[in-house]
């Protein structure tokens, strides 16, 4: 027996057992949903709301009415084009996106000043949302799989980034704006067409670099504290003097808590782990939606 489809306009029957024990946080994942309730969006109060996998084709102007929104989870549903209203959220800081069927974002998506974390993996983007270069509070961009063939000179405008995730675009040079990227410690461009590297000693902050499945012969010049993923990176890393780096997650899982996940992208000082208890890297990149 399948899965009951709500009625438009009404919250499901568990939603109040849901919301009694004042978490404020709403799970509709997994339902039959062309589209958002409208009762939903009339609990002012919601802090976190996850609508995962459920069909969804469209949301409502009405979700900004939701202005206590922290969390809004979207991803592996139907939409192709979103609200203004979405972009009227002042206190979302975490945003899923992927697995949709997204062409590009709404001019007032840089209203999002909150906004910490963006998954938008997986969709049609062909040009990097220009909207996003405004959003310089941002951590992590998680932007695999898309059909992205450049970057904007203007991106290290985001001089909040940390994470940055490239990996099965469609990239046959190394993007120039990354070297300006002094900040990030993340960078995953796997999956793309790349022949070659330039010199990356000029991110000085970077952790993480994974080049794997691209049509290169060996790694990058890097400094010795970065984990090299690719071509030629084990033997890369033997020649070092130091020891091998510990290989923090590259794409986290999304269902962290937020502490724990800003931990894994940019750490709190150097006696924190990048890694959260019980986790593995191959546990974490085999997680759903996060790439290969």
């Amino acid at each position: 027996m399948g899965i009951a489809e709500s009625t438009p306009d009404e919250l499901p029957s568990d939603a109040e057992e849901q919301l009694r024990n004042g978490e404020q946080q709403l799970e509709l994942s997994g339902r039959r949903l062309r589209r958002l309730p409208s009762a939903v969006c009339a609990l002012s109060r919601l802090q976190k709301l996850y609508v995962s996998g459920t069909g969804l084709r469209e949301l409502p102007e009405e979700i900004e009415e939701l202005r206590e929104l922290r969390i809004l989870a979207l991803d592996f549903n139907k939409l192709e084009r979103l609200p203004d209203g979405l972009c009227r959220l002042p206190r979302l800081t975490r945003l899923y996106l992927g697995s949709n069927r997204l062409l590009a974002l709404p001019a007032d998506f840089a209203q999002l000043q909150s906004l910490r974390c963006l998954w938008i993996e997986g969709n049609f983007l062909r040009r990097f949302p220009r909207p996003l270069l405004r959003l310089v509070a941002l951590q992590s961009l998680q932007m695999g799989d898309n059909r992205l063939r450049a970057l904007p000179a203007e991106l290290p405008r985001m001089t909040g980034l940390r994470g940055l995730w490239l990996y099965g675009n469609r990239f046959e040079e190394f993007p120039p704006a990354l070297l300006r990227m002094g900040r990030l410690h993340i960078l995953d461009l796997d999956r793309n067409r790349l022949g070659g590297f330039p010199d990356l000693h000029p991110l000085r902050a970077l952790r993480v670099f994974s080049y794997d499945h691209n049509p290169v012969t060996g790694p990058p010049r890097v400094a010795d504290t970065v984990f090299l993923v690719g071509e030629g990176a084990v033997e890369r890393m033997a020649e070092r003097d130091e020891p091998t780096p510990q290989p923090p997650p590259r794409r986290p899982a999304r269902a962290f808590e937020d502490e724990e996940e800003e931990d894994l992208l940019i750490g709190s000082g150097g006696s924190r782990t990048l890694r959260p208890p019980g986790s593995s890297l191959g546990a974490l990149e085999a997680a759903p939606g996060l790439g290969t």
